[in-house]
């Protein structure tokens, strides 16, 4: 009994160390957007004279605003299309019996071990050529088009919906699109949620692509690129930087946190470790 109070005391303190290190860094980002300009580099964790300043500052000198909608709505667009058709995937591939099923699967999980910067050029050359460079249509369009872990993701959690449903429906004459909006999407809540976040959190933090497509102009734009600029501008000045950072992060913070509840069931029903 006292060897098993010794381990939960021993991995109750490794969890809290671990934890602190992680919150160690936001709670230093929170206290130096706090700090006026002059007490940036005074060594302290607590600024002497705490301030807001920093964000009222930080919209007047780049279009916060603008970046802030841009990000996400082009974040929310890209995660509909991901729910959409990973889910609509993952839904063929555990219910639905043809021919190759599992070898076609194993070739679209091969795909998550090609870089994103291998396709970068021949999906330049395909929104160049229709017209779309300097639009924010490249950045959500892809998202329609399914994706790997996604489709991974939905196909583990359905293969846990029991098979006899779909058949039953299929015996009282529902079609498969019946059956997928009426039965198997309602049950997918967790998974969904879940999958949410990682398509949503994807999109907001995506610079790479945001630099290829729209690289300077802040009306069209994300917040990432907005700062990667700010930030080439203000890099000396640290409360600025860190104010900016802590707008970037606030709004992945409060979406984990709304299905925070559904993420965590959607992540153990789904097998995903």
């Amino acid at each position: 009994m006292k060897r098993d109070t010794a381990a939960d005391m021993l991995a109750f303190a490794l969890l809290l160390f671990g934890a602190l290190c992680m919150i160690g860094p936001f709670i230093w980002m929170i206290a130096t957007s706090l700090k006026p300009v002059a007490e940036q580099y005074d060594g302290r964790l607590i600024p002497i004279t705490p301030t807001s300043e920093n964000y009222p500052r930080l919209f007047e000198i780049i279009p916060m605003h603008l970046l802030l909608w841009n990000s996400f709505k082009i974040a929310a667009i890209a995660t509909f299309g991901q729910l959409l058709t990973c889910s609509m995937a993952g839904f063929i591939f555990a219910v639905v019996r043809f021919p190759f099923r599992n070898v076609i699967f194993v070739i679209l999980l091969v795909t998550l071990m090609v870089p994103g910067q291998v396709t970068a050029i021949p999906q330049f050359v395909i929104f160049k050529f229709l017209g779309l460079y300097g639009t924010q249509a490249p950045l959500y369009l892809p998202a329609f088009l399914g994706g790997a872990f996604g489709t991974f993701l939905m196909r583990q959690y359905f293969l846990t919906i029991p098979i006899e449903l779909a058949e039953a429906a299929r015996i009282d004459g529902a079609s498969l699109a019946r059956i997928f909006f009426t039965i198997y999407l309602p049950l997918a809540k967790p998974a969904l949620a879940a999958f949410a976040i990682f398509a949503f959190m994807f999109s907001w933090n995506d610079l790479f692509n945001a630099l290829i497509y729209l690289p300077s102009n802040l009306e069209k734009t994300t917040l990432t690129v907005g700062l990667a600029l700010f930030q080439t501008q203000y890099s000396g000045q640290w409360p600025l930087m860190m104010a900016a950072s802590l707008i970037s992060v606030a709004p992945i913070i409060i979406v984990f946190f709304l299905a925070q509840r559904h993420f965590i069931s959607g992540i153990s029903m789904s097998g995903l470790k």
